[in-house]
């Protein structure tokens, strides 16, 4: 399995209960043992499991089919399998009835074969597993929300999106911040879209699309026969974003010379035209963006600290990378499922849990752009209505750890479960290698290899 199921096991013998407790541990389960069907309904209100498994018949007044009644109604994903004596499996096969009020998963008659229980329980695990996920995406998808083309479900992303229109009503400067792809320019013109300027243009330069030569005739403009090929007067992108916004796409890679009339301009709104010295004003509000580290660029002497300060002194805005935002993944996912959809005449629905699970577990250097290419690449070359794992690239199809859509639900596990759980998800994360997880996990590598020893992790 690809994420760690919780099993509850109901056995009035507890020698029995700890028996197949250990066997499911060996499959990497995390179990809970209880000894009465009190006990079982107590257990499934504190933590609902995965899967129960369950004696049909329990010392007391609570038997198996009250705690699968129970389990179905806390979390209908729940999978339930009972035990039953030779003889009365009839009572169980009711319980599997596709026209009864809770159904079962399956049922086992005793003596349990250890190697089947572990079988079903796996079955039943990866049926409960997969449902979870669906909900938690519904969930996540449930709890959406968009701003001027915005869209995220994650807590970082609704206080980013806060300051944004915080930042719009006001006339600083802003300097967006972010990793190439994550969407630096929307931001910019959600600024701009949300702003008094809304009615105005918006104009964009990329600073390093541009040559050092041609920059700042790009910016400024020029006049006629100010060099070579000049050959009429020409407005620059600030003039021509007059009573709206510019928006400075990787100023970072700005050159110096250009960075010290940019200041000039921004601290007065003066352009002078390419070969000449008349001044112009201009009422324009300036967004800049950079996927650098401006400190180090500062450090290294490549960026002005005047121009630094000014840029940063008023506001700036950090985007994160989608690797920290991955709750956010499923709902971009959906977007540019229906962006392809229109683009190509296409009539893809959506993608199963599974691809979801391969998609938030990717660590998306290339952010919300590479998210879209592969959605679209996805949409266009699918053969089923659902974009399944096998749509996938390559690359994505190959990890099996899920990163889950919702925090886990410790609540009801024992410390060692708990830890186990979290070394067995460390030791996933770094390939198996031991020495790495001991130093993420802040320990030595020899109280790892004891702990492994302990938990049968060998």
């Amino acid at each position: 399995m690809s994420d760690t199921a919780f099993v509850l096991i109901v056995e009035d013998e507890q020698a029995h209960g700890q028996a197949i407790a250990e066997a499911l541990q060996r499959a990497h389960c995390a179990c809970n043992v209880v000894t009465s069907g009190q006990a079982a309904l107590e257990s499934l209100r504190q933590r609902p499991p995965d899967v129960v498994i369950a004696d049909y018949k329990l010392g007391g007044e609570v038997n198996g089919l009250d705690v699968l009644r129970e389990a179905k109604r806390l979390r209908p994903e729940t999978e339930v399998i009972l035990i039953t004596a030779y003889g009365s499996e009839a009572l169980a096969r009711d319980a599997l009835s596709p026209h009864g009020e809770c159904r079962a998963f399956d049922y086992l008659i005793k003596p349990i074969d250890i190697d089947v229980l572990r079988d079903r329980v796996q079955r039943a695990a990866r049926q409960a597993l997969a449902a979870r996920e669906a909900r938690l995406l519904k969930e996540q998808m449930g709890k959406a929300f968009e701003f001027s083309g915005i869209i995220g479900t994650s807590e970082v992303m609704h206080r980013l999106i806060k300051r944004v229109q915080k930042l719009a009503r006001s006339k600083s400067t802003v300097l967006i911040i972010g990793e190439t792809g994550t969407g630096k320019e929307l931001f910019a013109q959600a600024i701009h879209l949300n702003s008094p300027r809304a009615g105005g243009p918006f104009k964009v330069l990329n600073c390093a699309a541009v040559s050092e030569t041609l920059l700042e005739s790009e910016l400024f403009g020029h006049v006629k026969g100010a060099f070579t090929g000049a050959i009429t007067d020409r407005e620059g992108l600030v003039e021509a974003a007059d009573d709206g916004t510019m928006f400075l796409d990787e100023i970072g890679d700005m050159p110096l010379t250009m960075q010290a009339k940019l200041l000039r301009t921004l601290e007065t709104g003066e352009v002078i035209r390419v070969g000449t010295n008349e001044t112009l004003h201009f009422d324009v509000r300036f967004v800049a963006a950079t996927n650098h580290d401006l400190t180090e660029l500062l450090r290294a002497g490549r960026f002005r600290e005047d121009l630094f300060y000014r840029l940063h002194a008023q506001a700036a805005l950090r985007i994160p990378p989608l690797r920290e935002r991955r709750e956010d993944i499923p709902v971009l996912a959906q977007r540019f499922i229906a962006e392809a959809n229109r683009a190509h005449g296409l009539h893809v629905e959506g993608l199963t849990p599974e691809a979801v699970r391969k998609l938030v577990n990717h660590n998306w250097p290339g952010n919300v752009r590479e998210l879209r290419n592969v959605i679209e690449r996805m949409c266009v070359e699918a053969e089923h209505s659902k974009l399944e794992v096998a749509d996938l690239p390559e690359n994505l199809r190959g990890s099996t750890d899920l990163v889950p859509l919702g925090p886990p639900d410790l609540a009801g596990m024992t410390m060692a479960d708990v830890e186990k759980l979290h070394i067995m998800n460390t030791l996933r994360l770094f390939g198996g290698n031991r020495e790495r997880t001991a130093k993420a996990l802040g320990i030595g590598a020899r109280t790892l290899y004891r702990k492994l020893r302990e938990y049968g992790l060998r």
